[in-house]
């Protein structure tokens, strides 16, 4: 039989009118030949408020007591929908989580799913009945025993079908939004935004956690896990949407559904090289002239940091395979020539890195990175990270001791560690769509220690305290006493306990302080295609100077460049990229 798991989001389903049209969408589909189990969110805006309900009552209400509310909200829609295909004359009945059999960790607010027992649910499938589930909720073995209802956080519906779709061995997962699938931009602020007809899932866990909300980060990671089909289409339409695509076929782990390993593999590239340029121009331009240059010269590189500026002065980091150092150096001694600066090369680095899903939603992950490689004695020279990757470089020499440290920590096996990976011409396109992320706010700690686990310090204390942090850049240039600054950018609804932390961890060096940004957005482009294309973040770059933008950091990872711009050219910026690299085309696009 062909099961489909259906979802459908609170819009959807926010009237009577809706869920009887949904109703009927969901009877044709099952007059095709169709298993279904079908998926609903709480109806319209009844989260909001049911949560404003309680904050009436309480400012902080307790956990538990907002789980048992909040679940009620999809109860509602499940029976009205049930009612509305039985009334068509198809045979449908509703379950909540609890009923269901979706168990949870016991965490309200945010569980995560365990184990989903399949049976009932086979059970009245094959009596031909639809089985209409409450998405966002799940139930738990509280103190003594006890079932306790759970909830499962923002997006919690479409992890609820994704999950559901695993468990039963679903040929798909289809979610049903209000708009017509992933586009390759906000086209609120991109009206020639285009469709995707397809992208991976890795692709789509960097925009989701870019603030792309079509999708919610933990439900692509389900589906980039377990290699599951999973399908975004209009709920307003028929048209075939955006498919999300995974090679992984990995089997459920013994600790959870959702709490399997999140690293899954490990790589160490060697023979490479780092070039530093400080002190140089603070201006618009600056960044695309640079790579631009190295471009046309040959020179492929792979990550670039830019620090924030000191003044009008500016620093670029970034390495580039070892055999092309001199070329490189030659290429910027010229550029700095022409606009001042100094220039520093180190040879015989390597570029140590772990991937999985879900990375940046998981704060303790990278810090444990950071952590590990600091316990070995093995200094970071840069980091890189994204959300499914997290890159060091290091000296060469500690290379091998630094992944040993890793795969032991991580507990990875020999098929899943990889040395001197060849790149693999993919197909895919450089760049498939860009984001603007206008939640971030950018934090500097000035004069760090520049010795092994300081950077582990600070990723490990503010992710003890559930602080993610996105970007992070370790400045080029070194403060009279060796210390060097460590920039990164954090939510803005994280900043207090931010600095509450690092208030804390400074006080023990001497000459540290605190220093805030001013405001910023964040642009990011993201493309399976991107370490095949040679030359992609140069045109990023210049596409940003040539709408007279200036470019405050840097920091590009596998399939990712990110730049951090004034907040009030977020917009334009957005644009201006999205126009370069022709997303507008449709033909870009497969």
């Amino acid at each position: 039989m062909t099961i489909l798991v259906q979802k459908f989001g609170g819009t959807s389903v926010g009237s009577v009118e809706r869920i009887q049209s949904v109703a009927q969408r969901i009877a044709l589909s099952k007059s095709q030949g169709n298993d279904l189990v079908i998926v609903v969110s709480a109806m319209g805006n009844t989260t909001n408020e049911l949560t404003s309900l309680a904050k009436s009552i309480s400012k902080s209400p307790p956990k538990r007591e907002m789980d048992m509310l909040l679940s009620t909200g999809e109860q509602v829609s499940i029976a009205l929908l049930s009612i509305a295909l039985n009334e068509l004359g198809v045979s449908a009945k509703s379950m909540t989580g609890s009923q269901v059999g979706i168990v949870t960790e016991s965490s309200h607010g945010k569980a995560r799913i365990l184990e989903i027992k399949t049976e009932r649910i086979k059970n009245l499938l094959e009596q031909g009945k639809i089985v209409v589930i409450a998405g966002f909720q799940g139930t738990s073995l509280g103190s003594g025993g006890t079932a306790e209802i759970t909830t499962l956080g923002r997006g919690g519906s479409d992890t609820s079908a994704i999950a559901l779709a695993t468990a039963l061995g679903a040929d798909a997962c289809e979610i049903y939004t209000d708009v017509p699938g992933v586009l390759t931009t906000d086209p609120r602020i991109v009206p020639n935004a285009q469709l995707m007809q397809e992208i991976s899932c890795d692709e789509m866990l960097e925009l989701a956690s870019l603030g792309a909300a079509v999708l919610h980060p933990r439900a692509v990671e389900i589906a980039r896990n377990y290699g599951i089909k999973l399908i975004v289409r209009s709920s307003w339409n028929n048209d075939p949407g955006t498919t999300l695509t995974s090679q992984n076929k990995n089997l459920i782990s013994n600790n959870g559904l959702e709490v399997n390993k999140p690293i899954n593999g490990a790589e160490l590239v060697e023979n490479q090289a780092v070039l530093g340029l400080s002190h140089i121009p603070d201006k618009p331009g600056i960044a695309a002239d640079l790579f631009e240059m190295l471009s046309k010269g040959g020179v492929n590189v792979d990550l670039i940091i830019q620090s924030t500026h000191e003044g009008n002065s500016n620093d670029i980091t970034f390495t580039v395979c070892e055999n092309d150092l001199e070329k490189a150096k030659l290429l910027c001694e010229t550029f700095i020539q022409k606009l001042g600066g100094e220039l520093s090369t180190q040879k015989q680095m390597s570029k140590l890195s772990i991937r999985g899903a879900g990375i940046m939603g998981r704060p303790s992950i990278a810090a444990s990175l950071f952590e590990t490689i600091s316990k070995a004695g093995i200094n970071l020279r840069l980091i890189a990270t994204s959300e499914v990757k997290v890159s060091c470089v290091i000296d060469s020499s500690m290379g091998a001791k630094a992944l040993r440290s890793i795969i032991e920590f991580f507990k990875l096996e020999d098929n899943q560690v990889q040395i001197n990976p060849k790149v693999v011409k993919s197909g895919e396109p450089a760049v498939r769509g860009v984001a603007l992320d206008l939640e971030q706010t950018q934090v500097s700690v000035i004069n760090v220690p520049d010795v092994p686990g300081s950077a582990a310090i600070i990723c490990k204390r503010l992710a003890d305290s559930g602080i993610s942090l996105d970007t992070i850049i370790q400045s080029e240039r070194k403060h009279l006493n060796g210390g060097r600054n460590i920039s990164f950018t954090l939510n803005k609804n994280d900043r207090k306990l931010a600095d509450q932390v690092l208030t804390h961890i400074i006080k023990n060096w001497i000459g540290s302080h605190i220093q805030d940004g001013e405001a910023i957005a964040r642009i990011s482009a993201v493309g399976a295609g991107m370490p095949n294309t040679p030359g992609t973040a140069a045109k990023m770059f210049r596409a940003i100077a040539n709408a007279g933008i200036n470019i405050e950091m840097i920091a590009t990872s596998e399939i990712r460049t990110s730049c951090i711009v004034p907040e009030s050219d977020g917009r334009k910026a957005l644009q201006v990229v999205h126009n370069f690299f022709n997303l507008n085309r449709t033909t870009n696009l497969n």
